[in-house]
């Protein structure tokens, strides 16, 4: 019997690569996004739409059983403290936080009818490592960082638990950051790796939690160029 998976965001990036990966293990997967149409079209992919800040559940998109969700959502807000409204911290922490609240609520029936099962949730090498203009983003991850360790503990032993905490990663999401070689380069220079994420790299760290990781659970996994852990001299 294959093995089914629920992917939320999963249309470009890091989810594309967990889904493409998956699928060439010979599982389902369900993939959940606000464009379901500009996900990887082959076939074992399912997809349909949910905005994660709804408070809507897609129940009946989902398998009977689950045996792991990847939570892939996220922001990089990037601004100076005083200029922070309170409305733009509660949009990172519905999209980042809440959005997976809601997701693990609405598929945790199925996951525990799995005889064990995976979550992968995703921070940032900023929740750790104090950067300035992170503050909105490094707050709702930290909190995200909370929930994995939490929820790890609660739901042992038959669904584990983690979280990946990537540096900066050549996805939409960052192409304003990364939108020039210079702008690259410049990216690639802060890290002791002397390089920029991709997406392929960190959706095989997703894809050894899920599938290949037995006895790891509670965790937040580094995939950042040692810029989180390192300094060079």
């Amino acid at each position: 019997m294959a093995n089914n998976y629920l992917v939320v965001g999963g249309t470009s990036g890091i989810g594309a690569e967990v889904i493409r990966l998956l699928l060439d293990r010979g599982s389902a997967v369900v993939q959940l996004s606000r464009h379901p149409e500009q996900a990887v079209d082959a076939p074992g992919v399912r997809s349909f739409a949910w905005d994660a800040t709804d408070e809507g559940w897609p129940a009946d998109a989902l398998p009977e059983r689950l045996d792991g969700l990847v939570y892939c959502p996220g922001s990089i807000r990037l601004k100076p403290f005083p200029r922070i409204r309170p409305d733009e911290l509660r949009e990172d922490l519905e999209l980042n936080l809440i959005g997976a609240v809601r997701a693990i609520q609405g598929a945790l029936p199925a996951l525990q009818r799995a005889p064990r099962a995976s979550v992968v949730l995703f921070s940032t090498v900023a929740a750790q490592t104090g950067m300035p203009f992170h503050a909105s983003v490094a707050a709702a991850k930290g909190a995200v960082e909370g929930l994995t360790r939490s929820l790890a503990a609660e739901l042992a032993p038959m669904i584990r638990v983690n979280a990946i905490a990537p540096t900066v990663t050549d996805t939409r999401l960052a192409a304003r950051l990364l939108g020039s070689a210079e702008k690259r380069q410049t990216a690639a220079d802060r890290h002791p790796l002397k390089r920029v994420n991709e997406p392929d790299e960190v959706a095989r760290t997703v894809f050894w939690l899920l599938d290949d990781a037995p006895s790891v659970t509670g965790q937040v996994i580094a995939v950042d160029g040692g810029l989180g852990a390192l300094r060079l001299l």
